[in-house]
């Protein structure tokens, strides 16, 4: 029988074209079996997955996440150009990143305005646009 949190895995799984294998199952159910959004690194989700007993590669939970943002089940969310989250919540939404404790959280949507942004060079669309916003402890 099946727990709650790998039924919402599976069912998470089944809204996109992936197999379910047991490990992204697995993946999927530290991801959002608490039916909670979360951001998450591929270094923290390996930790949780070893954690939680799970025998998986880094290679494998990197390949994972890619996998699952390709098939529209994560966002990912760049920070310094070379550190990415996991964004579970896959809705347009702004980001506070905490310098301090290099946390992703998410930001009020509803007090970001952005009234324009420049037009796309020619040959060329705005696929997507993020905003994170920086934040240091005074």
């Amino acid at each position: 029988m099946m727990t709650e949190a790998q039924t919402r895995a599976t069912d998470w799984l089944a809204t996109s074209d992936l197999r379910p294998t047991r490990q992204r199952t697995a993946l999927a159910a530290l991801l959002v079996g608490d039916g909670q959004n979360r951001h998450v690194t591929a270094e923290s989700l390996f930790d949780a997955a070893r954690q939680a007993g799970e025998k998986v590669s880094l290679a494998t939970v990197y390949n994972t996440l890619r996998a699952f943002c390709d098939a529209g089940l994560l966002r990912e969310i760049t920070v310094d150009g070379s550190k990415s989250y996991f964004d579970t919540n896959i809705s347009d939404h702004p980001h506070f990143y905490w310098e301090d404790s290099a946390r992703l959280t998410d930001a009020p949507k509803e007090q970001l305005e952005i009234s324009r942004v420049p037009d796309a060079p020619e040959g060329a669309e705005i696929a997507k646009v993020d905003v994170v916003i920086r934040l240091r402890r005074k």
